[in-house]
């Protein structure tokens, strides 16, 4: 991230000159573009940049847009937002407000597209409720429903027909004021009506169709600015130039967010970042946390909102330059604090440089640290940390904490597009697997300790209620992966009609508690082979031997299905490396050694079942 704001002439001069640090400028500059003249001229010059690259970029990404408006020039702004994202994308414009015969139409130029993506952008004037304002509120409401229903249906057909994902725009609410407070009164009116339908698209939204939020990006702007009446009439278009820009914003996140799931782990300071002081200074009672100070307070909020985060999913760990026994004894003391040594996940508080803090959490955590973010309020160790974990994603909080929660909140991070049971255990999960190497570490007999977690598997094959963790695991793992062939959860459902694949996942507790689902492997049927199409495992259950009752299984499944052999595929990639000999440590042979791909086989009638000390209650396939 470049160290400051470069202004337009300074940006233009890096550009005409090839300078590479103007693609850095221009992606910073760009990111935070809220006008859509500052917009525009970046896209331009980036074009003009372009002219002079010596290297051509193959578009990765086929983008439809299609909608109840004219598109020009949003898509524009979608093309520049993703390219300086790293996102080359070829498009597909739709007509103007001609969508739904381009959905319905099988051999439309839409379906000729090819598209990977649509993005789908309803008229929101066309949804009105026809009825009375008087009219029963269960009418009102069953007509909502229907009209959600229908544009859901509209984007589940073109899901089918396709086999793209989408992304359903929500209503912008109307900022009329002829009918005033009695708005509020009837679903009849076009603000409730509208409110409602958006409700009914959000709750009702099949999987493989994501909502962008633009009642929200109406309401953060201001309806007023988003709404521009001479641009309907003069080009229909949906907003205001510079509401064009916040969709753009927004569609451009939510595409890139696809590929990048959000990250897992927020590391933070301690003194002057989640309380006023210095801790090992001015001691528990000196320190400024609470409700009698607007600064106390504002510190509380932020602990309350990391709290919030927490019991989501993301994990909180402490990596702070301090006196250990001190910072330990806030929590345990101070009657203010939100946070508790139980919220996070690990705990350093020490002299150490924080960016070896945070090597060592990445370690005990087991993830790598492309999915740590670091909040901080000096500037400095924000720099330092850029320099010697580059992967490790900074946030500087500066020296306001009323500012913290929306200095954070701007990176958008941690936001998640599913939620599952597992998120919301996963703080709990982690606080167990602490506990579970406590007592590792206080055995010298693995086998006596193994057996002494009392483990029970559950291993079955895949049940539409688990396709979010599924889909979940399938985009987040990538140690214990061996292929990283992602999948989206729409592809996952697929494969449960298809009778040449065998998949299932693996779940495991113990007396510590839930692990939840831990493990996935896809499997085809090719002939007499049963090919690993997906292998992967959570990290945080290495070491209690699942991998070999993971195998077992594949050898089950693989004679019931009449194979002769299992072929296991490893993707080297930049991650996955702990996981490249697995396939040889079972005793497969391996047949095919590129930089790119290896593959290996073994007989099924050679291999020899391993033993575990993990309970399995049931196995897939098999009847309940």
């Amino acid at each position: 991230m470049p160290d400051r704001h470069v202004n337009d002439a300074e940006l233009k001069s890096l550009a005409l000159s090839g300078d590479v640090a103007f693609w850095g400028h221009l992606a910073a500059r760009s990111r935070q573009a809220a006008s859509f003249s500052e917009l525009f001229f970046l896209s331009t010059l980036r074009k003009r940049a372009k002219l002079h690259a010596t290297e051509s970029v193959q578009p990765r990404l086929r983008l439809a847009l299609i909608g109840g408006y004219n598109l020009y020039p949003l898509h524009e702004l979608v093309e520049h937002l993703l390219a300086v994202r790293g996102i080359e994308c070829e498009r597909f414009l739709g007509e103007y407000d001609n969508f739904v015969s381009e959905i319905l139409d099988g051999s439309s130029r839409l379906y000729d597209f090819k598209p990977d993506l649509a993005f789908i952008l309803p008229n929101a004037s066309h949804c009105r409720f026809s009825g009375s304002l008087l009219a029963p509120p269960e009418h009102q409401r069953e007509a909502a429903v229907a009209a959600a229903e229908n544009l859901l249906n509209l984007a589940q057909t073109f899901l089918e027909r396709s086999g793209a994902a989408v992304i359903l725009a929500n209503l912008a609410l109307p900022g009329d004021l002829d009918l005033g407070s009695f708005r509020s009164r009837t679903l009849g009116a076009d603000w409730s009506f509208r409110k409602a339908v958006n409700l009914e698209l959000g709750l009702r939204a099949p999987a493989g169709v994501q909502i962008c939020d633009i009642e929200f990006l109406s309401a953060r702007r201001g309806i007023a600015a988003a709404e521009d009446a001479r641009a309907w009439y003069e080009s229909k278009q949906p907003g205001s130039p510079d509401f064009l820009v916040d969709v753009a914003q927004e569609l451009s996140h939510l595409i890139a967010s696809r590929e990048q799931g959000p990250r897992k782990v927020l590391a933070v300071d301690l003194d002057h970042t989640l309380w006023g002081g210095v801790i090992a200074e001015d001691g528990i009672e000196g320190i400024e946390l609470g409700d009698t100070s607007p600064r106390g307070e504002a510190f509380k909020a932020f602990q309350r909102y990391l709290l919030g985060l927490s019991e989501r999913g993301v994990l909180l760990a402490v990596c702070s330059k301090n006196d250990h026994a001190r910072a330990r004894e806030a929590f345990e003391k101070h009657p203010e604090m939100v946070l508790r040594l139980e919220h996070f996940a690990a705990f350093k508080a020490n002299w150490d440089p924080k960016s070896d803090n945070l090597q060592r959490i990445a370690d005990e955590l087991r993830l790598g640290l492309d999915s740590f973010v670091f909040a901080d309020d000096n500037p400095a160790e924000i720099e330092i940390v850029r320099q010697f974990q580059p992967q490790v994603e900074g946030v500087l909080l500066g020296p306001d904490p009323a500012e913290f929660i929306r200095r954070l909140q701007a990176g958008r991070h941690f936001e998640p597009r599913s939620v599952t049971e597992e998120d919301l255990e996963r703080s709990a999960q982690y606080t167990r697997e602490r506990r579970r190497t406590e007592l590792a570490a206080s055995v010298t007999d693995m086998p006596a300790y193994l057996a002494s977690l009392e483990m029970q598997g559950t291993i079955k094959e895949f049940d539409p209620l688990d396709l979010p963790r599924i889909a979940q695991l399938i985009a987040r793992s990538n140690q214990f992966n061996l292929t990283t062939v992602r999948r989206s959860e729409v592809e996952i459902q697929a494969l449960l009609r298809r009778p040449d694949y065998r998949c299932f996942t693996m779940r495991l507790e113990d007396r510590f508690g839930d692990s939840g689902l831990i493990s996935v492997v896809i499997a085809k049927i090719e002939g007499s082979v049963f090919v690993l199409d997906t292998w992967l495992m959570s990290c945080r259950v290495l070491k209690r031997r699942l991998e070999d009752e993971i195998v077992n299984e594949i050898f089950r499944l693989a004679e019931a299905a009449g194979c002769a052999r299992v072929r296991g595929i490893y993707l080297p990639t930049a991650k996955n490396g702990m996981v490249a000999g697995i396939y040889e440590e079972f005793g497969f042979v391996r047949t095919e050694d590129t930089a790119a791909r290896k593959e290996f086989e073994l007989e099924v009638e050679k291999y020899q079942e391993r033993s575990t000390k993990i309970r399995v209650i049931r196995r897939a396939y098999e009847a309940s």
